[in-house]
């Protein structure tokens, strides 16, 4: 039997254009002039499977793809990932446990770790110069194997506040490659402070 869309789905406009006129007024988002919506898609019920739903086929787990690359702190049980090649933030990187679990399955003694795991990272780059702040996101649709991104808005940057410093990153003049291999060397370095080794 096919999948349902849920209630809530089947009350969306499908097909229609959604007013941006709430998200254009806000003063953090960061585009202006006309901005028109795309259609609301119809659901694809039931979803695809998202990349890595096994452990044999995840990219992280059998160190695949460009895990090395982008490896700069590892310890037993959790990985710290940053793109070799610089973001347009200060800093973007990655936390992710070793071990293949999503967020609804992590074993409690790794939900456990992850608040104390979140705050050393977010420690880590916030010792770069010039951070103002460092915001946490889960976003899981791409791949299964759980991972959490650390996006550093530079201090004074206030239009760079809140949900939309993800689309600033791609926006923003990329940071020299010096600079960039100096700060993702630095983030290892302090994680390697707190036990774990640095790889940058």
């Amino acid at each position: 039997m096919a999948e349902e869309p849920s209630n809530f789905v089947r009350r969306l406009p499908i097909g229609e254009r959604m007013p941006a006129d709430e998200v254009v007024a806000d003063p953090l988002f960061p585009f202006e002039g006309e901005i028109r919506t795309r259609p609301l898609e119809a659901p694809t019920l039931p979803e695809p499977t998202r990349f890595g739903e096994s452990a044999a086929d995840c990219w992280s787990c059998t160190d695949s793809g460009d895990v090395p690359a982008h490896l700069i702190w590892q310890d037993e049980r959790w990985r710290v990932l940053v793109d070799p090649e610089p973001h347009g933030l200060p800093m973007v990187a990655v936390l992710m446990p070793r071990a293949h679990h999503d967020l609804e399955d992590l074993p409690p003694d790794l939900a456990a770790e992850l608040g104390i795991m979140i705050q050393r990272v977010a420690w880590a780059i916030g010792r770069l110069d010039g951070i103002g702040r460092v915001h946490v996101n889960r976003w899981g649709d791409g791949g299964f194997h759980f991972h959490v991104w650390f996006l550093a808005r530079p201090r004074g940057m206030r239009q760079l506040r809140g949900a939309m410093i993800a689309i600033w990153d791609d926006l923003l003049p990329k940071v020299p490659a010096d600079e960039w291999a100096a700060s993702r060397h630095a983030v290892a370095e302090a994680l390697s402070e707190g036990g774990g080794h640095s790889l940058a």
